[in-house]
């Protein structure tokens, strides 16, 4: 009997050993990126008029405004606590399946909910947290659906990137790089030897979150604003300002074109609490500092 049962033991483990461990499904994008907003009307003004971006339904809990940025969107809910420095609630990626993703995070050791949420267009969900309490939820959509934006002519149709701060780069890289399969695209920083920018690419597509680093303690909500931000894809800046201007938009202050670091043209909006809203063109149009693109550039549709 006590060898019957050993061999039990031993050919249970060989068979627990055997067995492969969960494949990440694809990670293909952005879904959306939530905010926080203390002057919704204002809000409507800057997406609606100024960008001329449709609002669409609201579909999360608490949410109030949702604006359609081709088939992805950027939503706002009332802040919450109006003297807090951080408006930035979760970004979404999306994932071709749900289940699988979570239990692929699940073996990884990352904590996740017993299971996916049903959400109300028929898709799949479920959020974490990554190493440094960001709020990051992956979305399974039953079928993507293009919207029809306003007829206004909207600047963009794109959310290529979203950004936030980040204190540990390794600790970020772990769950980033090493557990979802995130890779480096591009980084950079005010001077060439510093690195205060990384942009970490989906593995299965093109969007990219990018770590903002360096960020003294104690930040205002401005310099929080400029940091935890998003970025809308533009094929010509010059055209897209052109629209901007058409829209009763006119260049002052910190608001105005640019060469990036990375080669790229680009264009800061802020909200009425101060969160960026980058515009941003698809392909460098100079050598871009500090480093080489590792990754295939944005489209205006993929």
């Amino acid at each position: 009997m006590k060898l019957l049962c050993s061999a039990m033991i031993i050919l249970l483990a060989t068979i627990a050993v055997a067995q492969p461990a969960p494949k990440r499904p694809k990670i293909t994008g952005i879904d959306h990126v939530d905010f926080y907003t203390t002057n919704a009307q204002a809000n409507e003004q800057l997406y609606n008029v100024v960008l001329g971006i449709s609002l669409a339904n609201p579909v999360e809990p608490g949410q109030t405004q949702r604006f359609m940025v081709g088939a992805q969107w950027v939503g706002y809910s009332p802040a919450p606590d109006s003297k807090s420095i951080d408006r930035m609630d979760h970004i979404a990626f999306r994932t071709d399946d749900c289940k699988a993703l979570r239990e692929y995070l699940a073996a990884s050791r990352i904590k996740v909910p017993d299971s996916c949420a049903d959400l109300k267009d028929g898709g799949r969900s479920f959020g974490v947290k990554d190493a440094e309490g960001h709020n990051v939820e992956f979305v399974q959509r039953q079928k993507l659906q293009r919207v029809l934006l306003a007829s206004r002519d909207p600047v963009s149709h794109r959310l290529i990137h979203t950004g936030f701060i980040v204190h540990d780069r390794a600790a970020e890289d772990h769950f980033y790089r090493d557990i979802l399969g995130f890779h480096l695209y591009w980084h950079g920083g005010m001077h060439p030897d510093q690195t205060d920018w990384v942009a970490m690419q989906v593995p299965d597509g093109t969007d990219w979150l990018e770590y903002m680093l360096n960020v003294k303690p104690n930040p205002d909500l401005h310099t929080t604003g400029v940091m935890n931000h998003i970025s809308l894809g533009v094929r010509d800046m010059k055209a897209a300002q052109a629209k901007l201007e058409a829209h009763g938009w006119k260049p002052h202050g910190d608001e105005h074109a640019q060469m990036g670091k990375d080669g790229k043209w680009q264009l800061n909006l802020f909200d009425p609490d101060q969160t960026r809203i980058e515009l941003m063109e698809f392909t460098p149009a100079e050598k871009p500092c500090c480093s080489e693109f590792q990754g295939k550039h944005p489209s205006e549709r993929e």
